[in-house]
C-alpha cells in the first residue's frame, strides 16, 4: 500500500468580507506537491516532475484568495451542488418545481454565482490527508434540502491523488459534484495545450444546443471527438466541426465505458489518459462516475492568472468526472440517478494520477 502523504497548513489570504483563507499542502515521498485551499475545496497547484526531475505546477491557477471568489474560471473549485448546466435553472422532483439560480443564459451553471466553489470548508487533518466538510441549506441555490458534503483529499506515493466525496441529505435534492482543475502538463507558464495527447475511454459523447444543454447521444466515430485511440488536441480543435464551433472547442461530456448497470453502480475504471510528449509528463484519470466533462479552456483568455499574467485561450484542460449536464430533466432512469434521498449517501470517487514517460 502507498503510503499517505505529510500534511501541512499556512495562512494565505483575505477575502473581502474578512474570511481568512488558509492553504494545505500534501506532500508525497517523491517530492510531488498538492496545494489545497479550504475556499472552495480548491485545488490550488500541483507541484509535478518532469522526465528531468524538474518540478513543476501542472494546474493553472491564480494568486489570491480574492481572485479565485471574484473570478468567473472556477479555477480548481469542487463544483457543487450541480456541476455543469440545468436547463432553464428548473426541474420538477416529486411533483414540485424548483427554480434555481439563473447565472448563465437563463441556465444554472456550476451550482449557480454562489456555490460550492465560493464557500468557505471546514478544514482537518484526517492522518496525513485533508477532510473538508460544507453545510449547504435548504435553498441554497434554489435547491431543496439540508446537504453535509465532505471531501478527502489523499495523496499517494505513486503520484494518485484521490477525491473521496460523501453527501446525506434530509430531504429529496439533485446533487452531481465535480472538481474543476485547469491542467497544462507542461508546466510552462502561457502555453496552451494543443501538443496535450488525450485519450477518452468513450464510444459517445453529448452534442449541445447554443445554450451548451444536451440534445443526444452521438457516436464518436468519424468525428473530432474520437479520442479512443488518442490524438493531439491541437488538430482536433481545428477540425471544421460544428458542435466545436459552438463551444470554441470542446465543452462535452462523454459517456465514458463501463457506465452503471441496471440495479448497481458503475465500477472504477481508467476513463482518460492525457500525455505532453515536451514534458513526459502523464495524467491518469480514474473515476466511478458516468460522465466525463472535456473543457479544453475555451474561454480563459485574458482571465487573470498565476504572477499577475493573464491566462491563455487552450491554457488549460478540465476532465470533470460526474454526472451528465441537465440530467435531472432528463427521462427516468437518468433522471432518478442523481437524486440523493434521505437515507441513502452520495458516493463519488475520483483520482488524477501523475507520472512521467520515459
Amino acid at each position: 500500500m502507498n503510503r499517505i502523504a505529510q500534511l501541512s497548513s499556512e495562512p494565505w489570504g483575505a477575502l473581502p468580507g474578512g474570511d481568512v483563507c488558509r492553504l494545505y499542502t500534501l506532500r508525497n515521498a517523491q517530492g510531488m506537491k498538492v496545494q489545497i485551499s479550504d475556499l472552495g475545496a480548491t485545488l490550488v497547484g500541483w507541484q509535478a516532475p518532469d522526465r528531468a526531475g524538474r518540478l513543476a505546477d501542472i494546474l493553472l491557477g491564480h494568486d489570491t484568495p480574492a481572485a479565485y471568489y471574484t473570478a468567473t474560471t472556477y479555477m480548481g473549485g469542487l463544483i457543487g451542488r450541480w456541476a455543469n448546466r440545468i436547463a432553464g435553472a428548473r426541474f420538477t422532483l416529486d411533483g414540485i418545481d424548483y427554480t434555481l439560480d439563473r447565472n448563465e443564459n437563463g441556465n444554472l451553471l456550476h451550482g449557480g454565482a454562489n456555490g460550492f466553489h465560493r464557500a468557505m470548508w471546514q478544514a482537518e487533518d484526517d492522518r496525513g490527508a485533508l477532510l473538508l466538510r460544507l453545510d449547504s441549506p435548504e435553498g441554497d441555490g434554489g435547491f431543496p434540502g439540508n446537504l453535509s458534503v465532505q471531501v478527502l483529499y489523499t495523496l499517494d506515493d505513486d503520484g494518485t491523488l484521490t477525491l473521496d466525496y460523501e453527501a446525506l441529505s434530509d430531504a429529496p435534492t439533485p446533487l452531481n459534484l465535480t472538481s474543476h482543475g485547469y491542467f497544462n502538463l507542461s508546466g510552462e507558464p502561457g502555453s496552451e495545450i494543443r501538443g496535450h495527447i488525450l485519450t477518452i475511454d468513450a464510444d459517445t459523447y453529448l452534442e449541445v444546443d447554443p445554450r451548451m444543454i444536451p440534445t443526444r447521444m452521438a457516436d464518436v466515430r468519424g468525428t473530432a471527438f474520437d479520442f479512443r485511440q488518442g490524438a493531439p488536441l491541437g488538430a482536433r480543435l481545428e477540425w471544421p466541426d460544428a458542435q466545436l464551433a459552438l463551444a470554441g472547442g470542446f465543452d462535452h461530456c462523454y459517456i465514458v465505458r463501463d457506465a452503471a448497470q441496471e440495479g448497481r453502480a458503475p465500477a472504477m475504471r481508467t476513463v482518460a489518459n492525457v500525455y505532453d510528449p515536451g514534458s513526459g509528463r502523464e495524467l491518469t484519470v480514474a473515476t466511478n462516475q458516468r460522465g466525463l466533462q472535456c473543457y479544453t479552456g475555451n474561454h480563459l483568455e485574458g482571465q487573470p492568472g498565476r504572477h499577475g499574467a493573464p491566462c491563455v485561450r487552450h491554457g488549460g484542460l478540465c476532465l470533470e468526472a460526474g454526472g451528465f449536464p441537465n440530467q435531472i430533466n432528463m427521462n427516468a432512469p437518468d433522471c432518478n440517478e442523481v437524486v440523493l434521498r434521505p437515507g441513502g449517501t452520495y458516493r463519488q470517487i475520483t483520482q488524477y494520477k501523475v507520472g512521467v514517460r520515459t
